[in-house]
């Protein structure tokens, strides 16, 4: 069995299932945001006669349009503080322990190996880092989930992916995932588990990892997952709130694909508008003049990204009339980076400090863009429209390039402002 088959077989009494099979499966945990959950909540109470099914299990962060940034959106805001309240919800987070729902629940423990994770949010895949079955539902779903416990799954195929080889400078997972994402395209995936595997990725920490796992839905996927290993372990003992499980893939499971990547190969990526598969390495990039620069999100919001962003930043000025957007994924990550001297080096670089919040990755605000204009970003989506108007462009690319690109005022390599 493959990872993924295991952690559904132990979620599930419908042991006997095969690929393609409906199965009812148990959750461990069931999330929303100040987006999906009032649709979510909605839906529970259409169908819900005793409450939610474990107040410890169902999560909600108010991360997407926090701190309100209109009636619309505090309304919403409201609604999940009013359910939160009346039915006891351990896991709320709103106010100054608000931060970006992917990188907060591995920081607090709350998303596991061996978890079975159901989120209103597509990018809740992004725990298949840590080797959990993580996969965005809509909202109704979860609604029901938030009673029952429970959710319906096709039991999905698993595509394999070794990355093998050294790393080149400044390539990360953002890149590793980029170059994935650009080989199968966007729909490459579709239904699949992404199975992430190979030296390369035993040498990522969890950060990259969580960053290429977040990705595996541009690629169409089902799920991406990591196997969990020692790093994994060492990141989750201090923080875990309950028992875990690591599973690994037996040597003989089925996939219905097995590619592997020499690393020697790949180098920093950008994804063109307006789709995360047109990837191109820096060296095939032309002069790209930028308007804005957004370094955070779920996907490198994380300490890990603000250091390597801070690392090339330093005694650097942001070029002049580009704006560059520093967004901590969370209160920790923030209060770190301001630990570490993260901050000072980017408030003396000129760049601009946003509390905790996806805040433009989605076009809500904080760094919306006007027709025409052309942002680079560490955020996982370039669609139209994406991040504000639909004749602006959105690029995507790692920290590093982020960094530097900020610094130059077009899309760079490192190479230009670090020896």
């Amino acid at each position: 069995m493959t990872i993924a088959e295991k952690i559904l077989k132990s979620h599930t009494p419908d042991k006997g299932f095969k690929q393609g099979d409906i199965i009812r499966v148990d959750i461990d945990i069931a999330l929303a945001n100040d987006i999906t959950a009032p649709i979510a909540i909605d839906a529970f109470k259409s169908c819900s006669k005793k409450g939610v099914f474990d107040k410890d299990k169902v999560v909600l962060v108010l991360d997407h349009f926090t701190p309100n940034k209109d009636i619309a959106s505090a309304t919403q805001c409201k609604v999940v503080r009013d359910f939160a309240k009346e039915y006891h919800i351990t896991n709320f987070f709103d106010g100054g322990e608000v931060g970006i729902e992917h990188a907060l629940l591995p920081e607090e423990g709350l998303a596991l190996p061996g978890d079975l994770i159901i989120g209103a949010d597509s990018h809740t895949c992004t725990y298949g880092g840590l080797g959990a079955f993580a996969t965005g539902v809509g909202s109704t779903d979860l609604g029901v989930a938030m009673s029952t416990g429970q959710a319906w799954l096709k039991v999905p195929e698993s595509m394999k992916f070794i990355f093998r080889g050294e790393l080149n400078r400044w390539v990360g997972g953002k890149d590793l995932i980029l170059y994935l994402i650009g080989d199968i395209g966007v729909d490459g995936a579709l239904y699949k588990v992404l199975e992430i595997e190979g030296p390369a990725i035993s040498s990522l920490d969890l950060s990259n990892r969580l960053t290429m796992t977040n990705m595996a839905i541009e690629a169409g996927a089902k799920a991406g997952i990591i196997a969990p290993d020692v790093v994994t372990d060492v990141y989750i003992k201090t923080r875990a709130k309950r028992d875990y499980t690591m599973y690994e893939s037996d040597p003989d499971a089925l996939y219905s694909m097995v590619k592997e990547y020499d690393c020697a190969n790949i180098e920093p990526q950008v994804a063109y508008p307006h789709l995360p598969e047109n990837t191109r390495g820096i060296s095939e990039v032309g002069e790209i003049i930028l308007d804005q620069v957004v370094i955070g999100s779920c996907t490198n919001g994380r300490i890990e990204d603000l250091r390597v962003a801070a690392g090339i930043m330093k005694d650097n000025k942001v070029a002049r009339g580009l704006r560059c957007i520093i967004i901590p994924a969370t209160p920790k990550v923030l209060k770190a980076a301001e630990a570490e001297g993260l901050i000072k080096i980017f408030l003396d670089a000129c760049a601009i400090i946003s509390p905790p919040t996806c805040g433009p990755c989605l076009g809500g605000h904080m760094g919306v863009l006007a027709e025409g204009e052309r942002a680079l970003a560490t955020t996982n989506r370039n669609f139209t429209g994406r991040m504000g108007h639909p004749k602006s462009e959105v690029y995507l690319a790692g920290p590093a390039i982020a960094a530097t690109s900020a610094i130059t005022g077009k899309i760079s390599s490192p190479k230009e402002v670090v020896a």
